[in-house]
């Protein structure tokens, strides 16, 4: 079966910095990104997506008409029934908004001639906060979609002690002289990751392939370190997208960390107010701070942005696509794509050397810039500029 996930203008914007990048429905929310939950339910191989203009050369969009799934929609087993027994004159909704339905590659995403047929619950990922808000319940639903009738991998060293029985250790994954405790949620460890020594590691939590959790590391629960990453230090409530790194001491708490970003030693983030007020965040719907309703809420960080060692993020820090932070006391807590600076101010970091830079972090990981990726940031680059308002004194 052939799926399109699209997004609309609005589920796009709330969706800001991280949808700069990619669709929503590419977001890794669990262990899987939410469009390869969608493909393991319905059995899908062919994903195909429908975002902004600019992302297409990227994240291919339909050849026909298709199943078309709103991008930021989380499967759950009601929906995905509801879904598989959709009639291609249907329409599935919720409170009168198309949730899926059969559409063609450029048609509007709206009822039509279609019969709508109402979905009584659903879970979306609405802002960017609700990655690692549901980050600990979409990681147990997909531990469950991955592992169902399949046999971990044994953890032979008798220097890793278990808690609960629900750890599963995927084929060349390796843990050594650990604390693995899964009786408030499970483990996942993805093939050819690494748990090192000392390292204190409490469920739900997934390390997903050929990433690396480093010696001591503190690891509380609803966590996700994404594909080819390293963490080390204090971890708590936290999705680490892939391809990124925070490999020393310093505490990540209820953030939300893009590909290709890296975090200096000793980086913090504060997740709570000294009052204990609710966190407000900046909206890109809106162009204003939101208040999120939550207690605990600390960094959103776009793909490619960096910070040097000692940094310190406020409660409620929103940081753009390609920013490069640095320097001593806490940077303002909206901070543009494509800044260099920090608390003593910001310029505007070119493209020409955030490409060289990303070009020398992607050849690490063997990975290259294409043509299509410069593309892509040349254009966050250009839609962004606005926001950047030092280039306007």
């Amino acid at each position: 079966m052939q799926v399109t996930f699209i997004d609309t203008e609005e589920t796009w914007k709330q969706m800001l910095p991280i949808s700069y990048t990619r669709p929503v429905a590419e977001v890794r929310i669990g262990i899987l990104k939410v469009s390869e939950k969608w493909a393991r339910h319905l059995s899908s191989s062919d994903t195909f997506f429908r975002s902004q203009e600019y992302l297409s050369s990227v994240f291919s969009p339909p050849k026909q008409k298709s199943l078309t799934i709103l991008g930021n929609l989380l499967p759950s087993e009601s929906l995905v029934d509801a879904i598989k027994n959709l009639k291609e004159d249907e329409a599935l909704t919720f409170n009168g908004v198309v949730l899926a339905g059969f559409y063609e590659i450029d048609e509007s995403f709206e009822i039509g001639n279609r019969k709508p047929v109402s979905h009584e619950e659903i879970n979306q990922i609405l802002h960017p906060w609700d990655i690692f808000r549901f980050n600990g319940e979409e990681i147990k639903r997909d531990y469950m979609l991955l592992t169902n009738g399949r046999q971990s991998q044994p953890i032979d060293d008798p220097h890793t002690i278990t808690y609960g029985d629900q750890i599963f250790v995927e084929e060349g994954a390796s843990v050594k002289a650990c604390v693995l405790n899964a009786e408030n949620g499970p483990i996942y460890i993805g093939k050819h990751a690494e748990v090192l020594e000392g390292a204190l590691i409490r469920g739900p939590f997934a390390l997903c392939e050929h990433s690396v959790v480093n010696m001591g590391a503190k690891i509380k629960g609803d966590s996700t370190v994404g594909p080819h990453s390293k963490v080390g230090g204090e971890l708590s409530n936290s999705v680490i997208f892939g391809y990124s790194n925070k490999g020393h001491e310093g505490f990540l708490g209820n953030a939300v960390i893009g590909e290709w970003c890296n975090l200096g030693a000793d980086t913090n983030n504060s997740n709570l107010k000294n009052n204990y007020t609710n966190v407000k965040m900046w909206d890109f719907a809106t162009n204003r701070f939101k208040d999120t309703g939550l207690q605990f809420c600390g960094l959103i960080m776009g793909d490619h942005s960096k910070c040097g060692i000692n940094t310190m993020f406020n409660t409620g820090t929103t940081i753009g696509v390609s920013a490069n932070i640095f320097g001593d006391g806490f940077p303002r807590t909206i901070i543009p794509s494509f800044a260099w600076g920090g608390s003593s101010g910001f310029t505007t970091y070119q493209t020409r050397k955030a490409f060289e830079t990303a070009e020398l972090v992607m050849t690490r990981r063997n990975k290259h810039l294409t043509e299509a990726d410069k593309a892509v940031l040349s254009h966050i680059f250009e839609i962004t500029a606005e926001n950047r308002v030092w280039d306007k004194k």
